[in-house]
């Protein structure tokens, strides 16, 4: 076009090296081919011309959290006639839309996170991992406690449900593995520990967590109830890390673990493995921190109970067993997560696993049968109605046993003839043998012979040698001190 302002098209089109032709089709129209483009019109009449701003744009005006599936299928209900292709179109159309014309949508601010400035702590549902222990289904939850400038992650196994009590013995245990305390600790306002507690349990709560926070030199914080996206920074590193977990169980091979402290073992190998890939920033933070006390707070909750005449206390809907020895005495209970501290006054008695409620409106039990087999060994018709009477048996082969005692004989012989092997269990310690021999008699549908049983495992009288001790007369000493003191006297002298 330059060279067209003092020459003619032909030595115009010669200069720019192209064609004569193309020099004539640019002087009549000197647009770029990208402007001449005409826009594609529709191939098709559009299904939703007639009902878009007529009907779908006043239900989204009127509810603007309506879905595009819910509109479709309204729009179906109203117009039978229209295809059941329409869906995506109709998604797209209320898509754009709303971009246009729809409501204004909530922000998430990234955060610039310092070292050793904040520590987050939350609960996470482990079910979906499918896990067991001894064959048996595990339903738990994780504690899951991060520092988001480096990266650090501790988790700790939950049997129960969320509650003041896990998350104290879990944070803890973070932050005494980390070997420091961030100036700040957030959580998600324990939204599970609160629910259904009145006022003053609230403020209870909320002084116990703040003084936990206070003995590390922490802040407390809390996010906004039902804003999820304000713990970001751990609500997505939840799933994360059940993801690296799934991976190591199909690495592993099964889902099964013999104990739950193989599991829990499992579940720290792989946040230290998680941890050795982020070692450089987490050395960096933990220069930040705070320095950990002399000791750990008090991780447990203290409860008084009273042991009353049925041998053993009620602590949370759950009864627990103690020796009868005990039966009026006032207790106190230091629950944890996953046991119970037993102490009178100060002496440590005894460690309880804990239990829990079956529903709610059925307690649990947690029965120890050598606490009452003595009392049960003179009154063996209670079993037949006791309360705890499956808790009772410390092996499956022993309720087994009873339910085919209750089979063959009288309820009253049944439960005496149980009564006796559980007396044998105890007094001879032969737990899991008798057990065996229990199951083989199951096996061959055979009534248990308590004679033969008893002589089986009855302790053997050990066989004393006899010895004979043959007396020395007392003049053989006196050869001993009149001989000389040079010498000894012979054997002969003595007599031997």
């Amino acid at each position: 076009m330059n060279s067209r302002r003092q020459f003619s098209i032909a030595a115009s089109a010669a200069k720019a090296a192209i064609s004569v032709a193309s020099a004539y089709r640019l002087e009549r129209d000197p647009r770029l081919p990208s402007e001449k483009t005409v826009p594609r019109g529709r191939r098709r009449p559009d299904p939703l011309a007639e009902i878009f701003d007529t009907e779908v744009v006043p239900l989204l005006r009127a509810s603007p959290g309506l879905r595009p599936v819910a509109v479709y299928a309204e729009m179906r209900r109203r117009h039978p006639d229209l295809p059941e292709g329409i869906r995506r179109t109709l998604e797209r159309r209320i898509r754009s839309w709303r971009a246009l014309h729809g409501p204004e949508r909530d922000v998430i601010f990234r955060q610039e996170h310092e070292p050793g400035r904040i520590g987050l702590s939350d609960f996470t549902v482990m079910d979906d991992l499918a896990v067991t222990v001894a064959g048996e289904a595990l339903s738990h939850r994780l504690y899951h406690f991060r520092l988001p400038f480096s990266g650090y992650e501790h988790a700790h196994v939950i049997l129960g449900g969320e509650s003041f009590v896990a998350l104290a013995e879990g944070m803890q245990n973070a932050l005494w593995a980390l070997g420091g305390a961030p100036s700040e600790h957030r959580t998600d306002s324990l939204s599970a520990a609160f629910r259904n507690l009145d006022a003053p349990m609230r403020e209870d709560l909320t002084r116990r967590y703040e003084a936990l926070c206070a003995h590390y030199g922490m802040t407390p914080s809390r996010n906004n109830p039902g804003e999820a996206h304000e713990n970001g920074s751990i609500e997505s590193a939840h799933g994360h890390f059940k993801s690296r977990l799934a991976d190591a169980l199909l690495l592993r091979g099964n889902r099964d673990f013999p104990t739950i402290v193989d599991y829990r073992r499992f579940i720290d190998e792989n946040a230290a493995r998680h941890n050795a890939h982020h070692a450089k920033r987490i050395d960096v933070e933990r220069a930040t921190l705070i320095k950990l006390p002399a000791r750990r707070s008090g991780d447990g909750e203290d409860h008084v109970v009273t042991v009353t005449s049925a041998g053993g206390f009620t602590l949370k809907r759950v009864f627990y067993t103690v020796p009868s020895r005990l039966i009026g005495h006032r207790l106190r209970a230091r629950l944890f997560d996953d046991r119970l501290d037993i102490f009178l006054g100060g002496t440590l008695l005894m460690t309880l696993p804990r239990g829990r409620p079956k529903s709610h409106d059925k307690h649990g039990h947690v029965v120890d049968y050598r606490h009452v087999i003595h009392a049960l060994r003179r009154k063996p018709a209670a079993l037949a109605r006791l309360v705890y009477r499956d808790q009772l048996f410390p092996r499956e082969a022993y309720r087994r046993m009873f339910e085919f005692l209750c089979a063959k004989l009288a309820e009253r012989q049944a439960c005496k003839i149980t009564v006796a092997l559980l007396v044998l269990a105890h007094e001879h310690a032969c737990e899991a043998e008798l057990a065996q021999a229990l199951d083989d008699d199951l096996r061959t549908k055979r009534l248990p012979d308590l004679d033969i049983l008893r002589a089986r495992f009855s302790p053997r009288s050990a066989s004393l040698p006899d010895v004979h001790v043959r007396t020395v007369p007392l003049a053989d000493y006196q050869l001993l001190l009149d001989a000389p003191a040079t010498g000894m006297a012979t054997a002969a002298e003595c007599g031997a």
